[in-house]
């Protein structure tokens, strides 16, 4: 298993931006604009990790601005953990296993969303190339929300 991300939803990306690349010290890696879920996401590396991060895409934090204003209360402006693995399957079925719910199951083979005991939601991408869609993930639900 290997830490990607952390996603942390901003409401200003400019302000945001200033804070963690001009006075934090962060340095931006990547950016997607993405027109048709009207947000955009920027990678950012601590200066140390920048060269590894671009590599690897890994580690990050991402930021996420939704250009439809939002207020975010109750967390919701931390998003999640990620975490890259090399068997999406074989790890969600060990977490079903532990009694761990799966909130939004491996249907594409690439990525799944579980959550803590806490409530903090952990993606989990596949490593490579998204493996063939099987069962039981395939068909299964939604549960809840990530």
């Amino acid at each position: 298993m290997r830490y990607l991300h952390t996603m942390v939803r901003v409401s200003d990306l400019e302000a945001a931006l200033d804070f963690y690349c001009a006075k934090l010290g962060l340095a931006e890696i990547r950016r997607i604009d993405n027109e048709k879920g009207r947000f955009t996401l920027v990678f950012l590396a601590a200066p140390d990790d920048a060269e590894r991060a671009r590599h690897d895409q890994a580690p990050l934090v991402e930021l996420t601005y939704n250009w439809d204003s939002e207020a975010y209360s109750g967390g919701r402006n931390f998003g999640h953990l990620a975490y890259r693995v090399k068997d999406i399957y074989a790890t969600c079925q060990k977490l079903l296993d532990g009694g761990v719910t799966i909130n939004r199951p491996p249907r594409d083979g690439h990525m799944a969303f579980v959550r803590s005991p806490d409530g903090i939601s952990i993606e989990l991408l596949q490593e490579g190339t998204p493996l063939p869609a099987a069962e039981p993930w395939a068909s299964m639900p939604n549960t809840g929300s990530w």
